[in-house]
């Protein structure tokens, strides 16, 4: 079958589309990014929330462990610490400046600590 033998495609050149289904095509694109933008930001906004809470009450216990003369303490994502990217825990007001007290990791748990030995009370 030839364009010639059907008079309705006398002269039809196949294009590549509509200048509007290009348009349209652009519009779908971006509307679909954005959605799915929308359904994966609030997750990974949450996660990251959890995370400098918890992050921030391991090293509380972690301060009060190894640092009790310390005001406060600070945890930090760090990409390029020393153990790699992950949470790191600091002192903050103890005598001499911020210390370096633990690495939590990249996904920060509550230690489990053993109770500090008080001193004279050992019998």
């Amino acid at each position: 079958m030839t364009y010639n033998d059907e008079p309705e495609l006398a002269g039809y050149v196949p294009t590549e589309g509509a200048p509007r289904r290009r348009r349209m095509r652009v519009v779908l694109r971006l509307v679909v990014i954005v959605g799915i933008a929308c359904l994966v930001l609030p997750g990974v906004l949450t996660t990251m929330s959890v995370a400098a809470a918890t992050a921030q009450e391991a090293c509380n216990a972690w301060v009060a462990y190894e640092a009790p003369e310390a005001t406060a303490a600070s945890a930090r994502f760090e990409l390029f610490a020393a153990a790699g990217p992950g949470w790191e825990c600091y002192t903050v007001g103890a005598f001499g400046g911020d210390r370096h007290v633990a690495s939590l990791g990249l996904i920060p748990i509550s230690p489990t600590l053993s109770p500090v030995p008080k001193s004279g009370k050992n019998a």
